[in-house]
């Protein structure tokens, strides 16, 4: 969808005929895997910390996610486990803790305390809608893309995004030509390997949006934007001025695309979440469970690279929308919808021959970058005519000046 999207708003902007689009197995089963592709000098990184994973309860499994140190703490201390730094000891006693809770319990006692786990649901539930998306006719008169090499060549984005699935959005606007500048609040570190993944052709800089000399220069990036992409739970940034409406007021002909973990509706709209403790409330879990009943998991963060790939696909049909018809966007996606779609929706195709055989290695480049000698997943999007990488590797988180290339 991304790469077919692309091709149309290219030839949108040139008066040309849609390039052909091919997309390759392999470079897509590499790309949803980028993050365990990923090599620092050589160093793999870690994708999941000691206390993030399944757990038996007293009736049943829950998932924990436990990565940034934020959420371990409050993991901990909503079970009342003191944090004695020894994750193996920890384990230990978390694996006790919740062995004599139930599920259901754990989930609302974590999640009541801002920690993050989620009771692993038996079956999958009913179907959701993947992309919900509305449309915002303005008066104000939208800027029109001029004939470009890339399709998303001069367009603004700014990337108020974390972890995997909307930098994966972003990062792929800026393969296609996108000026991104992911920004940042300074009081809520980013993981460095998993900047380095999805950094990509960006910028990143840090504000924070509660000082008024960074709250002036946030506001004089948007005066300037073409998109805005959010990828924190829903309302969390209504507070700052930054719901969807209030933006399109301030920036007639804005597109605003938002991403969430549970949807936008129902009593989850607005509860923190990531892929796995999506897979594990939506019943993917339990349909990918071992033989000995203990839940499983996708080969790939599916929920997170397809959502973002969508969000691209997304983004890049509204930018299209705009150029013919003007008017600002108001899109949303979710982890939830696409798992709705994965579970309900796609009809597997059947496997012909050797086709899910494929060297990862053929998709993988090794530039050096700030972060030092980065070996990375090449970009899956293709048309006749794409770029085969980003013009450059990721920039150390924040470090960049708060303004447009």
């Amino acid at each position: 969808m991304a790469s077919l999207a692309a091709a149309e708003l290219l030839a949108l902007r040139n008066g040309v005929p849609v390039p052909s689009v091919r997309v390759t197995e392999g470079a897509v089963a590499t790309a949803f895997i980028s993050e365990r592709h990923l090599r620092v000098d050589g160093r793999t990184p870690t994708s999941f910390a000691p206390l993030s994973g399944f757990w038996r309860t007293a009736d049943g499994w829950v998932r924990t996610h436990a990565n940034y140190p934020h959420h371990r703490a409050r993991l901990l201390g909503a079970l009342g486990i003191a944090d004695t730094g020894d994750d193996q000891a920890l384990a230990e006693v978390l694996s006790k803790e919740l062995a004599s809770r139930p599920a259901g319990h754990i989930q609302e006692t974590v999640y009541a305390a801002g920690g993050l786990a989620v009771a692993v649901a038996s079956a999958p539930g009913a179907p959701g809608p993947a992309l919900v998306g509305t449309r915002r006719t303005d008066r104000g008169a939208p800027r029109l893309l001029t004939p470009a090499s890339r399709p998303a060549q001069g367009v603004r984005v700014l990337d108020l995004t974390r972890v995997i699935a909307g930098p994966v959005a972003t990062r792929t606007l800026a393969l296609l030509g996108a000026d991104v500048l992911r920004v940042d609040s300074p009081r809520l570190p980013e993981d460095a390997d998993a900047h380095a993944d999805t950094g990509l052709g960006k910028r990143s800089t840090l504000l924070d949006l509660t000082s008024p000399g960074d709250r002036h220069a946030f506001e004089d990036l948007l005066s300037q934007a073409d998109v805005v992409v959010t990828g924190y739970r829903p309302g969390a940034l209504d507070r700052h001025g930054l719901a969807p409406d209030a933006l399109l007021a301030r920036r007639p002909g804005l597109i605003v695309a938002q991403l969430s973990a549970w949807g936008w509706s129902g009593p989850w709209a607005e509860r923190r979440g990531f892929d796995s403790l999506v897979q594990a409330g939506t019943g993917i879990a339990a349909i990918e469970a071992a033989a000995d009943g203990r839940p499983g998991a996708l080969p790939a963060q599916a929920l997170d690279h397809g959502t973002g790939y969508l969000l691209a696909a997304a983004v890049l049909r509204a930018l299209s929308d705009r150029q013919a018809i003007g008017g600002g966007r108001q899109l949303r996606l979710s982890l939830a919808g696409t798992a709705s779609w994965l579970l309900h929706d796609i009809r597997p195709s059947p496997v012909q021959g050797e086709a899910d055989l494929y060297d990862p290695g053929s998709w993988l480049t090794e530039p050096e970058s700030p972060y030092g000698l980065l070996r990375h997943a090449l970009p899956p999007v293709h048309y006749d005519g794409a770029p085969t990488n980003w013009s450059h590797g990721p920039t150390e988180w924040g470090t960049d000046l708060p303004n447009w290339a």
